[in-house]
């Protein structure tokens, strides 16, 4: 028994998911915290991961709220440790009175644990194993297993996570009745075997309202498709690669001709970081809405295309979602460190337009408004998110749309007018 009283709080706690890179965890994870959205209490997730090319130990966090904050509190009440080269420092991190919850299957030394938290071990492994045969079916399910564990030990309602399973497979009728499956392999274990529910609850409440959980990312690139663009160009760099991402499912779904079903759109993947830029100023010049998704290395390398952009008064929008440090330094340290750089990029006698959102509703309307502003003043403008809003689901308002909504083109003049000889001085 843990010296320490184990800490008992309802729909205020904070659970840490530790999962090897590439173990499939993270649908599993993202799951978790949908489901408690489903009861009514609001969450604030966030993707921890280190700054390493190379495929290293990842975190997911949840920090459930009912009073809806969105930073992070600091301490973890309950940890999922599932990643066993990290094990010591996610047992550090636990508070006093917290919660470890691991795979039991192989024995634990007793120095591996402490005696101030509330240790749950569930053989994880090893319900896996005497289900499935196929080892990519054993480590997935094995998410799903300790999710449904961990719905006994929360006291939630098992009926709320198969509706989203229901909702995630509606097409795939075979895997979603052996998700269901592994869903209650891990929860009658855990009712069987465990005390359930443990101090940690959540309880129904009705603190979510009508807002929506989103990604910063996939919101600026609904924003886009609104705002009008059918030209993307970029190179992928974290934290932004999965806004061009975004952009192409959001196409997919909503720019294609209805009847030839004949794309409307072009998206490029460019060499480097200094052809996305240009062919998104050669498309803009052209008469397109163009745009490029970036962080602060590639603003390093498109400040001369952004200078030309300013100088020629060529439309163009740029989606810099802010890491710290250069090059490869900090790609996963979330930090708005371009400000200065996007303000007056270029060599001098430049003051460019930023637009700073602070959460996924207004990086959707900044995106499509970006477009607008960028053919009304002539000249690049920056759309400035960063990790923390781009790369997390947040709570917030829903995203509208006036579909009576014109686009300002601002000075652009149709052909009937330049061959008419007009002025731009006398028809702005």
């Amino acid at each position: 028994m843990p010296e320490q009283k184990p800490i008992s709080s309802v729909n205020d706690f904070v659970v840490r998911f530790a999962n090897v890179n590439g173990s499939g965890s993270a649908s599993a994870n993202e799951m978790f915290a949908r489901s408690i959205l489903r009861h009514g209490v609001p969450v604030s997730p966030r993707n921890i991961f280190p700054s390493n090319i190379q495929g290293l130990p990842t975190w997911y966090e949840v920090r459930v709220t009912e009073a809806g904050h969105l930073g992070a509190r600091g301490g973890v009440d309950m940890m999922v440790a599932m990643n066993p080269q990290t094990w010591d420092k996610d047992v550090a991190s636990i508070e006093p009175g917290g919660y470890l919850f691991y795979d039991s299957t192989k024995p634990m030394p007793t120095s591996k644990f402490r005696n101030d938290i509330t240790v749950i071990g569930v053989p994880l492994t090893a319900i896996t194993n005497s289900t499935y045969t196929d080892p990519r079916q054993r480590q997935l399910f094995k998410n799903i297993i300790y999710l449904g564990a961990l719905s006994a030990l929360l006291d939630m309602d098992p009926k709320l996570i198969e509706q989203l399973i229901g909702e995630q497979y509606k097409t795939k009728e075979k895997l979603l009745s052996s998700n269901v499956h592994a869903l209650h392999l891990g929860r009658d274990w855990a009712l069987k075997n465990l005390s359930c529910p443990i101090g940690l609850r959540v309880r129904k409440s009705d603190k979510v309202g009508d807002r929506i959980f989103i990604e910063g990312n996939s919101a600026a690139a609904l924003g886009a498709v609104y705002g009008g663009a059918t030209v993307c160009a970029w190179y992928p760099i974290t934290p932004s690669s999965s806004l061009a991402d975004a952009f192409t499912s959001h196409c997919k779904r909503l720019r294609h001709d209805p009847e030839t079903g004949k794309a409307k759109y072009a998206i490029v993947q460019g060499e480097d970081e200094l052809a996305s830029i240009g062919i998104v100023i050669g498309a803009s010049w052209n008469g397109a809405r163009a745009f490029t998704a970036t962080s602060g290395p590639g603003i390093s390398l498109m400040t001369e295309f952004i200078g030309l952009s300013y100088f020629a008064e060529v439309p163009a929008v740029i989606m810099n979602v802010q890491r710290a440090g250069p090059s490869t330094g900090m790609p996963t340290r979330t930090q708005q460190c371009d400000i200065i750089a996007c303000a007056y990029a270029s060599h001098g006698d430049t003051k460019h337009v930023l637009l700073f959102p602070e959460d996924p509703t207004e990086a959707f309307e900044f995106a499509a408004h970006a477009f607008d502003l960028a053919e009304r003043l002539q000249t690049v403008i920056f759309l400035m998110l960063a990790l923390d809003i781009g790369m997390n689901h947040r709570l917030c308002r829903p995203l509208r749309w006036d579909d009576a909504r014109q686009y300002d083109r601002g000075k652009i003049m149709t052909a009937e007018m330049l061959d008419e000889g007009r002025d731009f001085g006398r028809y702005l």
